[in-house]
């Protein structure tokens, strides 16, 4: 059975700019992701990514605006195990709250669609965020 987590994908919008947040994990390759973690025991996808972003990058689900159709499974394998986690879109409300990192993350950055996709480094979430990214800037969350 695949491990399953889940995540938000946060934007917001600062100066005309879409800006994305991506964490840096203080472990192994340092990888760059968004917030998401693995859904626990008797915990629905939902809940994990609410948790996850509190845990992760200091967000309640107070300072975002979670659109909940618009969402995104991924699956993938990571060291020869099949994995499936399914994003929502999120808005951060104040563009400029800080986040506040856990000590799973050594790093983040706010980039804009361009660099997240280069900086996360894998095809199947380039092509969740150009989806995501078009429907903002169409207007049609």
């Amino acid at each position: 059975m695949a491990k399953r987590a889940a995540g938000f994908l946060i934007f917001r919008r600062l100066r005309e700019r879409i800006e994305y947040l991506m964490l840096q994990a203080s472990y192994g390759q340092h990888h760059w992701s968004p917030p998401k973690g693995h859904v626990d025991p008797g915990e629905d996808d939902y809940a994990t990514a609410l948790r996850e972003t509190t845990e992760e990058a200091g967000y309640a689900e107070t300072d975002l605006t979670v659109y909940r159709k618009q969402s995104c499974t991924l699956e993938y394998k990571v060291k020869g195990h099949d994995k499936v986690v399914v994003y929502w879109l999120a808005e951060l409300r104040n563009p400029t709250q800080e986040t506040k990192l856990s000590d799973e993350h050594q790093d983040m950055k706010w980039l804009d669609c361009d660099e997240a996709i280069k900086i996360a480094g894998y095809e199947d979430f380039a092509k969740m965020v150009r989806q995501f990214d078009a429907k903002i800037k169409a207007n049609e969350l």
